[in-house]
């Protein structure tokens, strides 16, 4: 079978900021790029692709069991994200369960993720790390030593524990912290507002276009990542690719790209210790440079060439495949 329409289906529809639809229109590019008929969508019903890209096995289930019902023998990929891995797996939901087993191949966005993988689908999953292109640093804040916290207002991300580190963080310092990301609900903005008012060090943006957000990234001395789970956050690419320090909580999906023994990594939920690797940073010029230099390392793992050849293989080695794993479309074992 050759492989020349593919369809890739992300519950985040046109225009959004969220990483879904991100990884989506870059992995479309990859392959119009290597000449493949692509098309984006939040569902599928019918069509005549010959392979179908499904990100997150829950929210994309009822286009995944379309695709096989329909055409079992046609490839599908599943992308697996944060919340696939970390919340619904864990928790035994019988959709995630049966994306997995309806996969041809699966994929995850960093090493760490290939653990929550049951063995049985070991065999088909794959590690592709998402791509970057490289942008310029800005100069640093001279007044200031500036960190951003950049992701949507949500309990994963736990957006304000960068707030219970400012409590802990000498007055003396020269710590502010600039926050982008739109609030998902009423109390998540209002709790936003009211850090804001209490705190001048802490300053509340909002939802920014992409590339207001990464001239403050950019212009950055350190990035903060305090999420409880990610599948393998974008934006933790972004500033790998700038050459941005991060201090990042201690979880899989943060470790599969800094690195096991990446030295920025605190306790998840642990306020005292965030405030105690800010003020490393800021203080002590030679642990600055560790992170640096440990965020140098793992640059080549980003790049384009490297995303879209790994891309394109997986595509071509299903295309070779005269049968398919993952046909039986049984329900699970509960």
């Amino acid at each position: 079978m050759t492989v020349k329409k593919i369809i890739i289906v992300t519950p985040a529809k046109a225009g959004t900021l969220h990483g879904n639809r991100a990884t989506a229109e870059r992995w479309a590019a990859h392959l119009t790029q290597r000449g493949y008929q692509v098309e984006i969508a939040t569902a599928w019903q019918h069509g005549d692709q010959d392979l179908m890209i499904a990100l997150h096995a829950v929210r994309s289930h009822a286009a995944i069991q379309a695709w096989k019902s329909h055409s079992p023998a046609k490839p599908l990929v599943l992308v697996m994200t944060g919340t696939d891995l970390y919340r619904d797996l864990p928790q035994g939901s019988l959709q995630a369960h049966l994306s997995l087993k309806l996969a041809d191949c699966i994929v995850v966005l960093q090493g760490e993720a290939l653990k929550v993988i049951a063995q049985e689908y070991r065999l088909r999953t794959r590690v592709i790390f998402q791509s970057i292109v490289p942008g310029h640093t800005l100069y640093r804040h001279a007044r200031c030593f500036l960190v951003t916290v950049i992701g949507h207002l949500r309990p994963e991300k736990d957006p304000f524990r960068i707030n219970e580190a400012l409590q802990y963080i000498q007055p003396d310092s020269r710590i502010h912290v600039v926050h982008l990301g739109m609030a998902m609900d009423h109390d998540m903005s209002a709790q936003a507002q009211q850090y804001a008012k209490q705190d001048p060090r802490y300053v509340w943006l909002g939802e920014r276009p992409h590339r207001d957000t990464m001239r403050w990234l950019a212009s950055s001395h350190l990035m903060v990542i305090s999420s409880v789970m990610e599948g393998g956050a974008h934006v933790v690419s972004e500033a790998i690719a700038l050459g941005i320090p991060v201090i990042a909580s201690d979880i899989d999906g943060n470790r599969g790209l800094l690195g096991a023994d990446y030295p920025g990594l605190y306790k998840v939920g642990d306020g005292a210790a965030l405030a105690a690797l800010l003020e490393r940073a800021e203080s002590n010029p030679a642990y600055l440079e560790s992170l640096k230099t440990a965020i140098q390392l793992r640059q080549p793992l980003i790049t384009p060439e490297r995303e879209s050849a790994a891309i394109c293989a997986m595509i071509e080695d299903l295309s070779a495949q005269s049968s398919y794993i993952g046909t039986d479309t049984s329900q699970p074992d509960e």
